[in-house]
C-alpha cells in the first residue's frame, strides 16, 4: 500500500463516493489524506447513505459540507441529494458552487435554496458537461452571457421555468446531447399557444409527468424519444431521419406527429389511446424495425383491429414482438388474418388482463407464424380472490399451453405473473 502513487489512493477513494465513507477512509495516514485534500474527484452526500444527516439541524448540515468540500481541491462530481431537508440557505450553496465549479464536471443537487440561487448563473462557461436539477426555480437566462459550452447532460425535475427560459437555455448548450424533464412547472405567457423547442445536437429525450397543450420539437439529430405519464393536446416533432427508439408510455394526445420515422428500431406504446390508422402512417415505413410493443391500447375506434398480416409485411426485420390480448365483442385487438409469417421473430411477449378460453387460441396462432422463435413469455395478471370459473379457466389456459408447447420443445417458455 506505500507503494501506490497518490494519485490512485485519489481513484480509489473516488470510488467510495459516499461523502462519510470518504472522510473515514483518508484518515488511514498521511498519504491517504493528501490524497483526499489533492486528487479525490468525486463526493457524494445522500441522506440514504447516513442516518445522522436526517438527525443533525441544517445548520449543522450544511456545515459538515462545507467542511467537506472545502478540504478538497479538484472535485469533479459533486452530488447533493438530501430528501428531508426542506431547504438550505443560499451563502453555503453560493460558496459550494463558486469554490468547486472551475473543475467540476458532474453537478447533481436536489435541495431548494432560500432565496433561489441561481445555478445556471454561477456554473456558466465552466466545464460542466452533466446537470442534474431537481426542486429549484430558473428565471433569467441570457444565452449571450450565460453559456454552457461543455454541457452534454440536462435533467430537471419539478424545477420551475418559463417556456422561453427553457428554449433560451437549450440555445446556450450547443453541445447538449441529453435532457430530461420531470414534472416540470412550465409557465406560458399570454402571447405562447405553443411551446416551441429546438437544438440540433440533441440526441436522447425524455419528458415525464408533463403536461402542455402544445409542444412542438424541432431535433434534427434525435435519436430516442421517450414520453412517460404526459398529457399533450398537440405534439409536434421535427427530426431528419435519425430517430430509432420510440417510447410511450401512459400518454393522452389529441395530435401526435413525427416526421421522419424511416428508420426506426424500437417502437414501445403502452396504456395509450390511439387511432391506429394514423399511428400506423406514421411507423409504416419504418422496414428496420426490431422491436413492437403495443400494450395495453385503447383503440379510439371500436372498429379498428392491428393484424398480423400487416405487421409481417411492413415490418419484416421484427424480432421482438410484444402484444397484450384483449377481446372485444368476441373479437381480438391483434387479429390472425394472413398467411404471412413473422420470419425474423425470436421472441414473442404475449399477456392478458382478464383472460378467456379464447388466449390459448391466440397463442396458438402467433405461435403458427413464428418459426424461428426461440422464446415465449407469458404475462398474467392474477386477482388475490379468485372464483371457482376464475380457478378452472386458469387450469384450463395452463393445461392447453403445456399440451401446445409439446409441439414447441425448442422454444423457451417463460411465466410472469402479477
Amino acid at each position: 500500500m506505500e507503494c501506490l502513487p497518490v494519485e490512485v489512493i485519489g481513484n480509489i477513494l473516488s470510488q467510495l463516493g459516499a461523502a462519510r465513507d470518504v472522510v473515514i477512509a483518508s484518515a488511514t495516514c498521511r498519504k491517504w489524506r493528501e490524497a483526499y485534500r489533492n486528487h479525490l474527484h468525486t463526493l457524494s452526500f445522500n441522506s440514504n447513505d447516513w442516518p445522522v444527516y436526517r438527525d443533525v439541524t441544517t445548520s449543522r448540515l450544511e456545515i459538515i459540507i462545507t467542511q467537506t468540500i472545502f478540504q478538497t481541491r479538484g472535485l469533479q462530481c459533486l452530488s447533493i441529494f438530501m430528501d428531508d431537508v426542506d431547504q438550505f440557505s443560499a451563502a453555503p450553496v453560493i460558496a459550494w458552487l463558486m469554490y468547486t465549479r472551475e473543475t467540476l464536471r458532474r453537478l447533481l443537487y436536489n435541495v431548494r435554496t432560500t432565496p433561489n440561487v441561481n445555478i445556471f448563473e454561477k456554473c456558466g462557461r465552466q466545464k460542466l458537461e452533466v446537470l442534474h436539477l431537481a426542486h429549484n426555480s430558473i428565471t433569467g437566462i441570457e444565452p449571450n452571457y450565460q453559456r454552457y459550452p461543455c454541457l452534454k447532460s440536462l435533467s430537471l425535475s419539478c424545477v420551475s421555468i418559463s417556456a422561453l427560459d427553457l428554449k433560451l437555455l437549450l440555445t446556450s448548450c450547443p453541445k447538449i446531447e441529453v435532457l430530461s424533464l420531470v414534472s416540470p412547472e412550465i409557465a406560458m405567457s399570454d402571447s405562447q399557444a405553443t411551446m416551441e423547442l429546438s437544438s440540433p445536437t440533441l440526441k436522447n429525450i425524455c419528458f415525464e409527468a408533463m403536461s402542455l397543450d402544445k409542444l412542438m420539437l424541432e431535433a434534427d439529430s434525435l435519436e430516442s424519444l421517450c414520453l412517460k405519464n404526459c398529457t399533450l393536446e398537440f405534439f409536434d416533432l421535427i427530426v431528419k431521419g435519425t430517430l430509432k427508439h420510440l417510447k410511450m408510455d401512459e400518454v393522452s394526445v389529441l395530435h401526435l406527429e413525427i416526421e421522419n420515422t424511416e428508420n426506426l428500431e424500437v417502437v414501445d406504446v403502452s396504456s395509450f389511446t390511439i387511432i391506429w390508422p394514423k399511428f400506423y402512417q406514421m411507423i409504416s415505413r419504418s422496414s428496420q424495425l426490431r422491436r413492437l410493443r403495443l400494450w395495453g391500447v385503447v383503440f379510439d375506434d371500436e372498429d379498428e383491429i392491428v393484424d398480423l398480416e400487416t405487421i409481417a409485411v411492413c415490418f419484416p426485420q421484427l424480432s421482438h414482438l410484444s402484444l397484450s390480448y384483449d377481446l372485444r365483442d368476441g373479437v381480438v385487438y391483434y387479429g390472425l388474418q394472413g398467411p404471412t409469417q413473422l420470419e425474423n421473430v425470436a421472441v414473442l411477449e404475449l399477456g392478458w388482463t382478464v383472460i378467456s378460453d379464447l388466449f390459448s387460441q391466440w397463442v396458438a396462432g402467433l405461435l403458427e407464424r413464428c418459426p424461428n422463435l426461440i422464446k415465449l413469455v407469458i404475462y398474467g395478471v392474477v386477482s388475490e380472490a379468485k372464483t371457482n370459473e376464475e380457478c378452472h379457466m386458469l387450469a384450463n389456459f395452463t393445461s392447453s399451453i403445456v399440451r401446445l408447447m409439446r409441439k414447441y420443445m425448442h422454444v423457451e417458455v417463460q411465466f410472469e405473473y402479477e
